[in-house]
């Protein structure tokens, strides 16, 4: 693995451990397809990638579903809603969208966009803070947009797709 890619990989697993609330994080590409994330960037690092922080609340869950599954929907559902508000501005002529945000009864999920045209997705948990979640997604998004070049996106796919 690239240089680029460990250090954005330490980037994700270091917002994930330092922010106060998260449950887990997501790179998506401009595409909706998902480059990182909390859960692959712990199993990268040797650490238990189910990302569960034994500090907060286990998150509700659909039945049927298994526990950590909503990580792996985290980049559908960040790119989902990416969309959906851009159709939006759209109609209301407001712009480009910088972030989103949706609070809920048991959680928050974020998202921001990052300079090549990828969303920052992150979910947090009931109790987190979210000025201080947007303010460390905007440092992350200025810290990884510059880095994010079609080439390491591509070298990220890959690894991703093979740790599969």
């Amino acid at each position: 693995m690239s240089h680029e890619a460990r250090n954005l990989q330490w980037l994700l697993q270091s917002f994930v451990e330092e922010v106060p609330g998260v449950r887990s994080v997501a790179v998506v590409s401009s595409d909706g397809l998902p480059l990182i994330s909390s859960h692959s960037a712990a199993s990268a690092a040797g650490q238990d990638p189910s990302g569960a922080d034994p500090a907060l609340p286990a998150p509700r869950r659909a039945p049927g579903k298994a526990a950590g599954a909503h990580r792996g929907d985290l980049a559908a559902v960040v790119s989902g809603l990416a969309s959906l508000t851009v159709g939006a501005a759209k109609l209301m002529d407001g712009g480009r969208v910088r972030q989103t945000t949706v609070a809920m009864a048991d959680g928050a999920l974020f998202v921001m966009s990052i300079s090549d045209g990828s969303l920052l997705g992150v979910h947090g948990g009931p109790d987190c803070d979210m000025s201080v979640i947007a303010y460390h997604m905007a440092l992350f998004v200025g810290r990884a947009g510059h880095v994010l070049t079609p080439a390491l996106r591509t070298e990220l796919r890959h690894a991703l797709e093979s740790a599969r």
